[in-house]
């Protein structure tokens, strides 16, 4: 072989390598842009999942029992609580986490409760409640189970699920 046949075969040896190394280096870009769109799809679908186990409260009238329910299957999820405000206890009991029902900070944490019963946070008076208060008749946060409550969700500005409100309807 001679000089100029090897210098033609180096010569497109490094045109491949180099015309292999762009479309590995474009696939690669091409890729990263995919996993990030379907990263933020994934996110989304499962924020929407989350909030799809909340619809059978949102806007509806529901039981007491169902009521007790909700507070065993979620008092003490993070970043969540359930209010529940009876005929004999206007204020209400917080079960879990309370959240602000102020519309500037609709659906922030607003006290982390770290004991039951009456709790003191900015000035306000709060019933941390447990599921045993709910079932205890001789108390005002009892829960009858054949009661009817008004419910509604309460969404951040993220639209994450931060609260459930049980309000007892007139007898």
């Amino acid at each position: 072989m001679s000089n100029a046949q090897k210098a033609l075969v180096m010569a497109a040896g490094i045109f491949l390598a180099i015309a292999l190394i762009t479309i590995a280096v474009v696939m690669f870009i091409s890729a990263q842009e995919a996993t990030k769109t379907a990263q933020e799809n994934f996110s989304g679908i499962q924020n929407e999942l989350s909030s799809t186990a909340f619809n059978v409260y949102d806007g509806t009238v529901v039981t007491g029992s169902q009521v007790t329910n909700a507070i065993r299957k979620y008092n003490g999820r993070e970043e969540f609580g359930i209010h529940v405000i009876t005929g004999r206890d206007a204020n209400g009991a917080w079960y879990g986490d309370v959240i602000s029902e102020a519309d500037a900070t609709l659906g922030d944490v607003v006290l982390k409760p770290s004991a039951t019963g009456m709790v003191q946070s900015g000035g306000i008076n709060y019933m941390i409640g447990t599921a045993a208060l709910a079932d205890d008749v001789s108390q005002a946060q009892y829960v009858n189970p054949s009661g009817r409550f008004n419910s509604t969700v309460i969404r951040d500005k993220s639209n994450v699920v931060k609260e459930i409100r049980f309000v007892q309807q007139a007898e």
